[in-house]
């Protein structure tokens, strides 16, 4: 594990604000040199704590107004079943994320749509022909709070 101090902390907090912020302004920002900020951005990039710079794109700006949350739990399982759902459920595009749980259910999915109609057409169309799929529970997204920065 990379050692982590105030100014790594400070660092990553001011990109988590602004992920096209350079290095002479990250460093300007916390009266650092430019090429101190430098090295310790490489540093906690190399190291893995810096996973790249996201972009959030507003879905509903996007004609995507319904999120649903689908919990799946698989018919039959094996090493076999698991890689055959995940390889389908990661082709669909409308499936976000994709998340191997440990719970009542086997999965979580993060899907958008862009209305009911839409979510449903996805599900019987696209999930639930799924190889394995058994039980599936959905939840819609009513509001969603975002916290930004770093943990």
């Amino acid at each position: 594990m990379t050692e982590i101090d105030d100014t790594d902390r400070a660092i990553l907090r001011a990109l988590a604000a602004d992920a096209y912020a350079n290095a002479g302004e990250v460093g300007r920002a916390l009266g650092i040199s430019q090429p101190n900020a430098w090295r310790r951005i490489k540093r906690l990039s190399d190291a893995g704590v810096i996973d790249g710079a996201h972009v959030p794109a507003d879905r509903a700006g996007l004609g995507f107004g319904v999120t649903v949350f689908l919990g799946i739990k698989l018919a039959t399982k094996g090493a076999t079943r698991l890689e055959e759902f995940e390889r389908a459920v990661i082709a669909i595009p409308e499936v976000q994320v994709v998340q191997h749980v440990l719970g009542l259910f086997d999965y979580r999915l993060r899907v958008v749509a862009r209305d009911i109609a839409d979510f449903e057409r996805v599900l019987r169309r696209r999930i639930m022909v799924l190889p394995a799929v058994g039980q599936v529970e959905a939840n819609v997204l009513l509001t969603e709070e975002r916290r930004d920065g770093p943990i």
